[in-house]
């Protein structure tokens, strides 16, 4: 059974930094792309950050290039988003996702439940 568990949310003041972590358990295979997506209520969700597998490289959402980073050594680590120039904007429910497949094309396939970041102004 696949479970992917968020840590590292809380309050920073704008300009501050914060690093998620998403374990995931369940797998081993290095197969699929992985990435954070937020959500605000009353509003859509928004992919932040993907991985791509076997170093096929990373994508952002133009809200957080250059300030957010998405790392995982392997599928065997956990997956990280360093997130830095923090803006209260970003605050949001923040989940971490796994890909069906390589690429999004057919969708996610499994979500973890979600750890909330509040940035004050």
């Amino acid at each position: 059974q696949v479970q992917l568990v968020e840590s590292g949310g809380g309050s920073v003041q704008a300009g501050g930094s914060l690093r998620l972590s998403c374990a995931a358990s369940g797998y081993s295979d290095s197969r699929y792309c992985m990435g954070w997506v937020r959500q605000v209520p009353g509003k859509e969700r928004e992919r932040v950050a993907l991985i791509y597998p076997g170093g096929g490289g990373t994508s952002y959402a133009g809200s957080v290039q250059g300030r957010f980073t998405i790392t995982q050594d392997n599928a065997k680590n956990p997956l990280y988003l360093q997130m830095n120039s923090l803006r209260p904007e970003d605050t949001a429910m923040y989940y971490c996702a796994r890909c069906t497949g390589k690429t999004l094309l057919r969708g996610w396939a499994y979500w973890g439940h979600g750890t909330q970041v509040t940035v004050t102004s």
